[in-house]
């Protein structure tokens, strides 16, 4: 019988063709299947125009369901493992982190202990925040993070319809986001959806 460990490193990767994205979630097709992948925004940043997508996997096993966290680096996916190895923080919590934050912000928060700055985040309280930051602070300075790209505008059409079921699948209530997306909007209606679900999500 296979241990839970080797269960999850049996997958390490996928390669394949971008069959559909959103803020949260993508399904990539290989060898004719079609693989539910849950990402982060960071993630969707990165492979929302592209054709074919290289993403590092992460496999949560839970008693009703398999999940495939995939991750457009492995620095991000290596940040993934270690802020889920934090006692209170699951799977949803930690790709929240990552939309809300880049892996620098991330890093660069966690090494100076900005509590402030990680409990700007949803659902991530002061004794959360100090938490990460005891368990992760020494582990954080040895992650090797690649140079990240400052990605541009999204081209994406109805970006308030898209950044509401983003958010919508990140768990929070309809009628909050709606006032959320609706206030950012009319501040700044050329607002990208990657900055418009990053400001809704400190706002929620």
């Amino acid at each position: 019988m296979q241990s839970a460990k080797s269960i999850l490193q049996m997958y390490e990767y996928i390669k394949g063709t971008l069959a559909v994205a959103d803020p949260a979630q993508a399904i990539v097709e290989t060898g004719g299947i079609g693989y539910h992948i849950l990402i982060s925004l960071q993630t969707y940043s990165v492979i929302h125009t592209q054709k074919e997508v290289h993403l590092w996997l992460h496999l949560q096993v839970r008693d009703d369901a398999h999940l495939l966290y995939g991750f457009a680096t492995r620095d991000e996916r290596e940040i993934f493992r270690l802020l889920i190895g934090v006692s209170g923080i699951g799977p949803n919590t930690a790709r929240m982190i990552l939309s809300a934050m880049s892996n620098t912000e991330i890093r660069d928060a966690l090494i100076t202990a900005n509590v402030a700055r990680l409990k700007s985040i949803k659902g991530i309280g002061t004794k959360t925040a100090e938490r990460m930051i005891v368990e992760l602070r020494d582990k954080m300075t040895k992650v090797g993070l690649e140079e990240e790209g400052q990605p541009g505008v999204l081209p994406v059409s109805e970006t308030g319809a898209e950044a509401v079921s983003a958010l919508l699948q990140l768990g929070f209530n309809r009628s909050a986001i709606d006032k959320v997306i609706a206030r950012l909007q009319k501040e700044d209606p050329s607002c990208s959806l990657e900055s418009l679900i990053r400001q809704a999500l400190q706002l929620l």
